[in-house]
């Protein structure tokens, strides 16, 4: 399955739309994390357990996208937009959103 940012595909043709997928993903952030990245805060640094959080849910989303434009009949996703969100009461959880156009290309 082709996934790109871009609304089209160089020297490919699409040849039919699908109608626009989304996958998304809530994931929680524990204690430890938590604690880790303040004190990153705290001291300077880049908090490995968030970026690593962070990766995890945007390549979880991008799966479950990808997964929806096939169960479509799409072989290729154009105009992909990855989408960040905080929720929760204190921040801890984090939202991302993988969402663009199913399409069949030749």
């Amino acid at each position: 399955m082709l996934v790109t940012t871009t609304p089209s595909i160089e020297g490919r043709k699409i040849v039919e739309y699908r109608g626009i997928v989304f996958g998304e993903v809530i994931s929680g952030v524990d204690f430890l994390k938590d604690l880790s990245a303040g004190l990153r805060n705290f001291f300077g640094g880049r908090s490995g357990a968030y970026e690593g959080e962070l990766i995890e849910a945007r390549e979880m989303a991008i799966a479950e996208m990808k997964k929806r434009a096939a169960a479509a009949g799409a072989n290729a996703v154009v105009g992909v937009d990855i989408d960040y969100e905080v929720l929760g009461q204190g921040g801890n959880m984090l939202m991302v959103t993988a969402s663009g156009t199913a399409v069949v290309i030749e």
